[in-house]
């Protein structure tokens, strides 16, 4: 690896998501780009562990927001469909609600038709079905209002969101940001199985119905109307492609190279001091690591947007526990997606989110890719990965003695899982491979207060209130990732990646970058302002013109 700066070098802190499609955007810009990763693979939170044939995603299992995925191959000149290999799933899930006597449990499917899920959701609750038509078919235009007009903005010019088109609405998205996600949907659906069906996105957002807008009420679209995907190979195929691609357009890609600061110089970030005690120069840095963990540890005091006392005012999002199983013989009882649902889910998620106590029984997720996907198990085995909601505490798992705690929390729930979908020897077929827990987070990935996910979408932590991509204090310091602009989420953290590169453009519109990206696009479009000097270095001459997507 060169330690000198060249023109335009850019250091990316952490190989994830977020991480690797801001190497991949910046090199096919023109610059010089090394990416640094603490670990000996890519992936950060999308993670895959192989283990005695069993291969499994450690973190993100959901394919959702296709557009987002096609758009961003598509500014590299990349088809999505070349670089994955999809598969529609049918259906897109199964829903255990849990019953009276928490023996068994009531059974949804969701199916790949919509007219069949409006008909079963009315045969569950007469009225119901046509309400939640009603409620999706708000959901498709919410989705397509924020990806043309607050997805694809880092925020810079606020008030260039608003333009006439979206005025008249102003009233109606005012509602959506002060209301709960929960309320909306209490008032439009009668049975409280229906609303779980409708408000589990918010565990997708690190959060909780009561605890997130309902302008989230857009979610439902992804899965009701939009359809459910799988990568073949598991989300980690996802980062392949993106390994693969970042390393075409020239990135250089370090493992096993953990950062210890920033360096800053004059106010401009000038590269990274390793834990080696090696210094790396450049003229920008982009760390898509956790932005807590940039700012209190990779950065001096004086460097900080956020310091440490400011983070007792940030919400983590929730936490979990995550169970990596290989099961003997079939599971038909459970499809690619199946989610189970305890029927006080709002005492659930007091517990996980105000009380911090682990609950039982628990809303639990579980995915069995070996249903779509035969490699991910060994022949006459199954693939079963539960993943818990738990508080946000770094403690949980971080000893021996907590771990073996975990450990009989997860067969308590192996058996919650064998009770609700009547598969009475689960615990006996399953042998638990390996677990993540709120420890392991916040050790391995460094994550704020131990969260799975990233910043939680409360009001306070979305769209122009969730930390910016760029630092307020550090010149050609920008962020990437779950913790900044727009949020949480695979197809989230390729557009973050996206914004790092809008604002090297000096791009401040609501709209997506026009495809494909030209090669050496920054050096002949970056504009000298604030991130002048990164501009000098890379012969900067003009601001392009705004794209779409």
């Amino acid at each position: 690896m060169s330690e000198s700066t060249g023109g335009g070098r850019v250091i990316v802190i952490g190989g994830g998501v977020g991480g690797l499609a801001s190497a991949a955007l910046l090199a096919r810009g023109g610059a010089q780009v090394t990416l640094l990763e603490r670990h000996s693979r890519v992936g950060g939170r999308a993670g895959r562990l192989e283990v005695d044939g069993f291969t499994f995603d450690t973190g993100p299992s959901w394919y959702l927001m296709p557009e987002a995925f096609e758009h961003f191959f598509a500014l590299l000149g990349r088809d999505v469909e070349d670089e994955l290999d999809l598969i529609d799933l049918d259906p897109r899930y199964r829903i255990f609600f849990e019953t009276a006597d928490a023996r068994g449990a009531d059974i949804l499917d969701v199916t790949s038709s919509s007219e069949q899920n409006w008909a079963a959701f009315d045969a569950m609750s007469p009225g119901d079905g046509q309400a939640i038509r009603e409620y999706s078919q708000e959901a498709t235009a919410l989705y397509e209002l924020a990806l043309e007009r607050f997805l694809y903005t880092t925020f810079q010019r606020p008030l260039s969101v608003a333009d006439a088109s979206l005025l008249p609405r102003l009233p109606q998205l005012a509602g959506l940001l002060t209301r709960s996600l929960g309320a909306r949907i209490g008032s439009r659906v009668s049975d409280p199985r229906l609303r779980q069906l409708l408000g589990y996105h918010a565990v997708f957002l690190g959060s909780a119905p009561e605890r997130v807008p309902s302008l989230f009420s857009l979610m439902s679209h992804l899965d009701l109307v939009d359809g459910v995907r799988y990568p073949r190979g598991g989300l980690y195929a996802v980062i392949e492609a993106l390994e693969r691609a970042a390393l075409e357009e020239g990135v250089e890609i370090v493992t096993d190279a953990d950062v210890a600061r920033i360096t800053v110089e004059n106010g401009r970030a000038t590269g990274v001091r390793l834990r080696s005690g090696r210094t790396l120069s450049a003229d920008a840095v982009v760390s898509g690591a956790d932005m807590h963990h940039t700012e209190t540890e990779l950065l001096e005091a004086q460097y900080r947007t956020r310091p440490e006392p400011a983070w007792k005012k940030v919400r983590p999002g929730v936490s979990a526990l995550l169970v990596m199983a290989g099961v003997e013989g079939e599971l038909p009882e459970i499809e690619h997606h199946s989610l189970f649902f305890t029927q006080d889910w709002d005492a659930n998620f007091r517990a996980i989110m105000d009380e911090r106590t682990v609950p039982h029984p628990a809303s639990v997720y579980v995915s069995r890719t070996s249903a779509t996907d035969p490699s991910t198990a060994p022949d006459g085995h199954e693939n079963l990965v539960m993943l818990v909601p738990f508080p946000a505490d770094p403690a949980l798992g971080a000893d021996e003695a907590s771990r073996e705690t975990m450990r009989q929390h997860a067969l308590r729930y192996l058996d919650q899982v064998g009770d609700w979908a009547s598969i009475p020897d689960l615990r006996a077929r399953t042998d638990i491979k390996a677990m993540l827990t709120p420890s392991d987070f916040a050790t391995s990935l460094s994550a704020f207060q131990g969260g799975a996910l990233g910043l939680e979408h409360t009001l306070r932590q979305s769209a122009m209130f969730r930390p910016r991509n760029v630092s307020a204090k550090v010149d050609n310091l920008l962020y990437a990732g779950a913790s900044t602009a727009p949020g949480i989420g695979v197809p989230i953290c390729l557009i973050s990646a996206e914004l790092v590169a809008k604002r090297l453009l000096g791009e401040t519109g609501v709209k997506p970058l026009n495809t494909p990206l030209p090669h050496g696009y920054l050096r002949r479009t970056l504009r000298r302002d604030r991130l002048g000097a990164l501009a000098k270095a890379m012969g900067a001459q003009a601001v392009p013109t705004e794209g779409a997507l």
